[in-house]
């Protein structure tokens, strides 16, 4: 693992607003967000900023894997 007391944290994110998703019709990015179970819509870059945010400055948080996805389980 890297230096000595680091740590490693992944969020694999669900649907997000991004520039990406702009370019989309509404209603494609409505549908999109309908899908996700709670809360229903897409997710704000901040709401992942802040869990990313989180994850660093917590120093008991090591190896693991935090989901921001609204419950969201997307099919392989």
């Amino acid at each position: 693992m890297g230096w000595p007391h680091s740590s490693l944290a992944a969020t694999p994110a669900g649907l997000f607003s991004t520039p990406l998703l702009a370019g989309l019709p509404e209603r494609v990015r409505s549908f999109l967000g309908q899908q996700v179970p709670f809360p229903s819509r897409l997710g704000h870059p901040g709401e992942f900023a802040h869990l990313v945010l989180a994850l660093a400055e917590n120093p008991m948080v090591n190896g693991e894997v935090v989901r921001l996805d609204g419950a969201l389980r997307m099919q392989p």
